[in-house]
């Protein structure tokens, strides 16, 4: 029996393309890399917007903005060029989006809840989107690209969950001692114990805050008023929109001991960068300074009138250290003190690796360290210190010729100063190792002894 042969008929409808259909599902593998890598630009180039305050929620906000865009694409060309569309990829971008504008619009006033509830909300949403994956995406990509970026999804919710509560723990179980001084837009913590005078202000170095002071201060105060105190962003201190060189922390430091009732005259004393802080104190209040201790002190061997370095433009050094320092919501701020700290008094080397771990701790010290140049210029500026008492201590260990050169033209501020090498200390020994640290405890307070007794060092 013979067949007539049927006409098609167009009826509107979109005709199924068979899966095997080579040159659209060839097409997926370069949209899922595409998608993902154009939201990592938009990321990216949020973070620079100027529409985008530099506040670490706005940056955060901005990045997951950037990477709601990137799935959103995903969803959108899969389906308008291939025979695989990932509508799935819908629900990320939404979740992203919507988290991005929350942080945004609101900043803090979402922040605290968004650190609760956003990770067991992201873990949730990873392992959704590896079921989704498994079912829908048949390509390469699923291995090299997709299934990587949701491993790290999951692997970042874990984390700030980790960190989220572990900096709630924290903050219970190190509570802070002395008091918060307002300095003028924010607050410095700052903690004085012992009595006499000359009181000693002992000044951390760079990265540093007070409790890594655990074995100096309660030696040192056995013989005078001693304080210990946070710069900002460090510690139990607010941090600061203010830019942070030494000039401007000296002058917070300033501020805070007047505000507490701190009468001078100081004798300071600077470890590390910290030395080049308290030469900085030194030329701007050069009367209420009576001695100096400079603990295998940073040299500033730039002449007063050269200019300081510029790193490039201030407004993308910010951003840039907003956004690293974000890591540290990840956990990532507590690597940083899994290596030292361990020789100082247990009580204190848990607060500093409790508080240093902080988001507003790494961009503080990441800013401190960018501002280095400065710093080391505006020290410059102290040439003369008089016959005021010096110590210059130098660690004998891990220092080349030229930094132990440094360490001598240093001394040669004073007409009355010593320079004392710690024979067998490296930089950090001079005050996280017990030993140690009581010589440069010792050395603090021959400079005390001097200025009392108005008597040359030995």
């Amino acid at each position: 029996m013979a067949t007539t042969p049927s006409i098609p008929v167009d009826t509107g409808e979109v005709r199924q393309v068979d899966s095997s259909d080579p040159a659209r599902s060839g097409r997926l593998g370069w949209i899922v890399a595409g998608s993902l890598t154009t939201g990592l630009v938009a990321a990216l180039l949020l973070v620079a917007a100027p529409f985008i305050q530099v506040q670490e929620n706005d940056i955060t906000g901005a990045v997951l903005l950037g990477f709601a865009v990137g799935w959103a694409m995903l969803a959108v060309l899969s389906a308008r060029f291939t025979n695989q569309p990932q509508r799935w990829a819908v629900v990320p971008a939404i979740f992203l989006g919507i988290s991005g504008v929350l942080l945004v619009a609101f900043g803090s006033g979402v922040n605290d809840a968004l650190r609760w509830l956003w990770p067991p909300a992201l873990l949730a949403l990873a392992i959704w989107m590896g079921l989704q994956t498994d079912r829908h995406l048949r390509s390469r990509s699923r291995w090299l690209i997709v299934y990587p970026v949701i491993a790290v999804m999951a692997l970042v919710s874990v984390s700030a969950g980790y960190e989220t509560v572990r900096e709630h723990l924290d903050d219970s179980a190190y509570p802070m001692s002395g008091q918060l001084i307002n300095v003028g837009g924010h607050r410095l913590h700052l903690q004085c114990t012992g009595s006499g005078s000359p009181t000693v202000v002992l000044q951390p170095g760079g990265g540093d805050m007070s409790s890594a002071m655990g074995w100096i201060a309660p030696a040192v105060a056995g013989h005078t008023r001693v304080c210990v105190y946070d710069s900002a962003g460090r510690g139990w201190s607010d941090p600061s929109d203010a830019t942070q060189d030494g000039a401007q922390m000296m002058a917070d430091l300033h501020t805070l001991l007047h505000r507490g009732h701190v009468p001078g005259p100081y004798v300071l004393a600077g470890h590390s960068f910290g030395g080049l802080y308290v030469r900085i104190f030194a030329a701007q209040y050069p009367d209420e300074v009576a001695g100096m201790v400079l603990i295998d002190s940073t040299g500033a061997h730039l002449p007063a009138s050269t200019s300081a370095q510029s790193w490039g433009s201030d407004d993308i050094l910010a951003r840039a250290s907003v956004l690293a320092s974000t890591s540290a919501r990840l956990g990532v701020g507590r690597l940083f003190g899994l290596g030292g700290y361990g020789s100082l008094p247990p009580q204190s080397a848990d607060e500093v690796r409790a508080k240093i771990a902080t988001s507003t701790s790494l961009r503080s010290t990441i800013d401190e360290f960018l501002q280095a140049t400065a710093s080391e210029h505006e020290a410059a500026a102290l040439t003369d210190f008089g016959g005021k008492p010096l110590v210059v201590l130098t660690a004998g260990s891990g220092n080349d010729a030229a930094w132990m050169k440094a360490q001598d033209q240093t001394a040669v501020l004073s007409t009355n100063s010593v320079h004392r090498v710690v024979q067998g200390a490296t930089h950090p020994d001079l005050i996280l190792k017990q030993e140690d640290a009581a010589l440069t405890a010792q050395a603090i307070i021959d400079v005390v002894s001097s200025v009392r007794n108005n008597q040359p060092l030995r």
